[in-house]
């Protein structure tokens, strides 16, 4: 019976071992999993916020021109050229969202300021439309466009500060 013992001894020592490694494997698997999903979300913070930054750069110097030209400080033709160079940089900020590794409960959020930025560039569009025209109705579809973007990122940022409270970043 000793010797039934000692092995019984043996494999419990082996089995608490072998628990003990898995713990402590599991926890730190765990732990470097939770460092991970904190590093993507920062990434995915900071690659947004960057977005945003750049958009807000292109919107000033937009307003800017647009001043400009109603002061007569820049021409009707002049103009027009620096609205395709704008339409063509808000084009690469919309391709840009796509490209963001979005976590799931950022879907939504990423979205909203896409159609925002999509929505502000329509309204831009309209402007440059009431520009080359002097219709009337294309200024009023800008304004209207302008307001309704501006709702859709007001939406944006709810669920983005919601979706960030659920996951705790």
């Amino acid at each position: 019976m000793k010797q039934k013992s000692k092995k019984d001894k043996g494999f419990r020592k082996y089995a608490i071992i072998i628990t003990a490694v898995l713990i402590i494997g599991l926890t730190m698997f765990y732990s470097y999993s939770t460092d991970q999903a904190k590093l993507r979300g920062y990434e995915f913070g900071n690659n947004l916020q960057m977005i945003q930054d750049d958009l807000k750069k292109l919107q000033i110097d937009f307003e800017s021109k647009v001043t400009m030209w109603k002061e007569k400080d820049l021409s009707k033709e002049e103009f027009l050229v620096y609205a395709q160079t704008h339409f063509q940089q808000m084009d690469e900020i919309i391709l840009r969202y796509d490209k963001l590794s979005t976590p799931d409960s950022f879907v939504s959020s990423v979205k909203l300021f896409k159609l925002s930025t999509q929505t502000q560039l329509e309204s831009d569009k309209q402007l440059v439309e009431w520009i080359k025209t002097d219709d009337d109705s294309a200024r009023v579809r800008s304004d209207s466009l302008l307001q309704e973007s501006f709702e859709y990122e007001m939406a944006a940022l709810a669920s983005y500060n919601l979706a960030k409270g659920q996951s705790g970043t």
